[in-house]
């Protein structure tokens, strides 16, 4: 899950629909760019390309029994997110104390993306931080195939990644024939922002500062973040550079 910042709500901006923040939030935290390029946008918790059907998408609920209905039109309160990470959150009670979200957490840090296409709570973690971690990914159920296709794409997740996978170790065989083969890294790049899921990439090119800082540049909000340093390496806890309540502080 790839941690952002979106920075304060736009100046002068007062959102009497919440659906007006999408070109915003889009410009800040989801679109992946490569020469000035846009080349794809991505759910803020499942790091799929979603061409279509993107959606603002609120933190805390906006409607059901846990509903914040005074933070339907408030900036802090979105992100985006894709129909099936939209649906299974739905309006289920949000603790952030519980939970890591990518825009108050260092999201990149609590995850383990395995080569099965699983995400499960990074061994990094501590024993509580592993249940916060398991009860992000149960929010959203990043580990559920969802067969329907609602929104024209392949619903099952873990064959979307397990795909990134084979694409990026792929890659990185390519880089390792040559390491310092500028066309080869851009092409790398390239195939990160178009396939989605920049945590993959960035656990498979582990041991190359240089490709991660360019995955980090390439996806808006992602260095805005100050969750890598200058070799792409993680950086924890996060900052909060937005001043937002914080979540499990990691």
């Amino acid at each position: 899950m790839r941690p952002v910042s979106k920075g304060n709500a736009p100046v002068g901006v007062t959102f009497t629909n919440y659906r007006e923040s999408f070109d915003y939030l889009l410009d800040r935290i989801g679109i992946g760019e490569y020469n000035n390029i846009k080349l794809a946008q991505y759910c803020s918790y499942c790091e799929r390309v979603i061409p279509t059907n993107l959606a603002v998408e609120h933190i805390e609920p906006k409607k059901g029994p846990y509903a914040q209905p005074h933070l339907e039109n408030t900036w802090t309160n979105f992100l985006l997110a894709c129909v099936n990470c939209n649906s299974k959150k739905g309006s289920k009670r949000v603790q952030f104390s519980m939970l890591y979200l990518p825009d108050r957490d260092n999201t990149f840090h609590a995850f383990e993306y395995r080569h099965n296409g699983e995400v499960h709570p990074s061994p990094a973690l501590n024993r509580d931080q592993k249940v916060i971690a398991q009860n992000t990914i149960n929010l959203v159920g990043l580990n559920e195939p969802i067969d329907t296709d609602v929104d024209g794409v392949a619903k099952d997740r873990r064959t979307q990644r397990l795909n990134a996978i084979s694409l990026a170790l792929d890659s990185l065989e390519d880089l390792k024939t040559d390491p310092q083969n500028q066309t080869i890294q851009n092409l790398i790049v390239k195939g990160m922002l178009s396939s989605g899921y920049f945590s993959i990439w960035m656990s498979v090119f582990d041991a190359y500062p240089i490709i991660r800082r360019l995955f980090v540049d390439s996806i808006r909000g992602t260095q805005q973040s100050g969750c890598f340093d200058a070799n792409g390496k993680t950086l924890h806890p996060h900052p909060n550079p937005d001043n937002l309540q914080l979540g499990g502080k990691i």
